[in-house]
């Protein structure tokens, strides 16, 4: 467990390039090492902040008055002793690289993480977010989470069903505040099957560049170096050469609403089924595109935009990406983020909601008419 000093920027520990000091900084490299260092801050009475990978949080300039636990553990075991029933369970610690993770399931014939390829982060905050793209997320291969739990103070373990997963939801994201949470992980296990195919593609992108119809089976090796070609096209695989890639993903959650006020929507707007009865997805970037913002939307020279200076825009490969082009602060990316929220809202009268944690703070209000 390693205590950093006093002033210690965060900037540097997120995908966005933003965010101020934290006033303490512990980095925990073992499930005991995060125990201690989370009950240290408890008993003390600190504010808490989680961080691990950094991909799916924006701090605020002024950063964080309390302290910061980084989660550092890595490292997973396979557990092959039920494979003759087809599977085998993967046990990872919270700080594992996600990629370096899926690469290992793919290369070695387990089946089922290849669609979430590429995805930036850590292990443990997966299930926190329910972590999705291209038709899959790790709600249908998680088993088992293990957390320490702050409020009991003792480990405790959470299946599947127990976590209540739903899009980009669960048990541990309803219980966190201002990236404070009460569970804090550490380990996630999954449950793969064997075989070098995939889990059915569901999603239309993929299986048009894989040539197969969505619902059927790929090479699970051919899924990821596809996922990995779509993400990169969009700025989603992370490049220290690529500003497209300095952000948190996807800034804006696709937004569930009634089926019956989405039938008020221009006929082309796509509509995809939620799990709610009576509700439908939305596209975020569809919205985002037909209110009028183009990608790079934000970069110096458009008209009538200054709010950050061209530090910050949408961008240039896909407009539900915020990006730091370069000395951007956390109040240049809201700034852009609270246009595009206006500009839907205005638009199409839904008001789009951030997918990351805003720590310390938040979208600018609605502007009024």
């Amino acid at each position: 467990m390693t205590p950093q000093p006093t002033g210690t920027p965060l900037a540097d520990l997120t995908t966005a390039g933003v965010g101020g000091p934290a006033r303490m900084l512990i980095e925990a490299r073992s499930e005991q090492e995060i125990i201690d260092a989370v009950r240290t801050a408890d008993d003390a009475g600190e504010p808490l902040l989680i961080l691990a990978g950094g991909s799916n949080l924006v701090i605020a300039d002024e950063g964080f008055e309390g302290t910061v636990v980084r989660i550092a553990s890595d490292g997973f075991t396979v557990n092959d002793d039920d494979a003759t029933c087809g599977g085998v369970m993967v046990r990872a610690q919270a700080g594992q690289d996600w990629d370096q993770l899926v690469e290992y399931t793919v290369k070695h014939a387990f089946s089922g993480l290849e669609a979430l390829s590429g995805i930036p982060g850590s292990t443990g905050a997966t299930p926190v977010q329910n972590v999705g793209a291209y038709g899959s997320d790790v709600s249908q291969t998680i088993a088992t989470v293990r957390t320490w739990d702050r409020q009991a103070s003792a480990v405790k373990s959470f299946t599947n069903f127990e976590l209540h997963f739903g899009y980009r939801d669960s048990l541990l994201k309803q219980t966190t505040v201002n990236g404070s949470p009460r569970y804090v992980v550490l380990t996630v296990e999954f449950q793969l099957a064997l075989g070098r195919m995939s889990a059915p593609v569901r999603y239309a992108e993929l299986a048009r560049a894989l040539g197969v119809e969505v619902g059927k089976r790929a090479y699970a090796t051919d899924v990821r170096r596809e996922v990995l070609r779509l993400r990169a096209a969009k700025g989603m695989v992370l490049d220290a050469q690529d500003r497209d890639t300095f952000s948190t993903g996807s800034f804006f959650t696709n937004p569930i609403i009634d089926a019956a006020a989405a039938a008020g929507l221009p006929e082309d707007a796509p509509r995809y089924p939620a799990a709610d009865p009576g509700k439908v997805k939305l596209s975020a970037a569809w919205l985002i595109e037909r209110a009028g913002f183009a990608k790079g939307f934000g970069l110096a020279g458009d008209t009538g935009f200054a709010a950050a200076g061209g530090r910050a825009s949408l961008s240039t490969k896909h407009t539900l990406a915020l990006t730091n082009r370069g000395g951007a602060a956390a109040r240049d990316l809201l700034a852009v983020a609270g246009l595009v929220a206006d500009g839907v809202e205005a638009k199409f009268g839904i008001r789009l909601q951030p997918e990351p944690l805003l720590i310390g703070c938040a979208l600018p209000a609605p502007s009024t008419p």
